[in-house]
């Protein structure tokens, strides 16, 4: 069954409900989970505003919150006594879409679980979905954890 799961986290509610649920399946199949963080920073770049303010110490600060991130969902899963390592990646390598699919041939991964807000709709068309995108794309079966969050699902 699945012996490594790829899970990408970003801190939300919704990434921590994905996670809850890896951990689950970990637990029946004996799997090792494989976290993923990708650090959202090409917003910043391509604001014209911001672009001159810009500096290393706001990467660096990104990168630090990513890893906090991935520390706190691989303490999660460790104190569950499941085995987890981290991927951390900068938002230039790709969307979160594209990172998935090339980490799940790297490592390789059986399963991505990828928690959802379920947003439909005008939401959905404007933000785009990365979940989505991963759906499609993937060479191996994906399990998407939608949010319990009602107006996330509305949106």
């Amino acid at each position: 069954m699945y012996q490594q799961i790829l899970v990408p986290v970003d801190g939300s509610d919704t990434s921590d409900a994905g996670l809850a649920e890896a951990t689950q399946l970990a637990h029946l199949t004996g799997a090792k989970l494989r976290l993923l963080h990708v650090v959202d920073d090409m917003p910043m770049i391509m604001s014209g505003d911001t672009l001159g303010a810009m500096t290393t110490d706001v990467f660096d600060l990104l990168r630090k919150n990513g890893q906090r991130i991935l520390d706190e969902a691989r303490k999660r899963v460790e104190a569950s006594g499941i085995a987890a390592e981290t991927r951390l990646f900068d938002s230039f390598d790709g969307r979160l879409s594209d990172r998935v699919v090339k980490e799940v041939a790297e490592w390789p991964a059986d399963l991505i679980v990828l928690g959802t807000h379920g947003r439909r709709g005008v939401g959905r068309m404007l933000l785009g979905s990365d979940a989505e995108q991963v759906l499609r794309t993937a060479t191996v079966p994906v399990l998407l954890v939608r949010s319990g969050d009602k107006t996330a699902a509305e949106g």
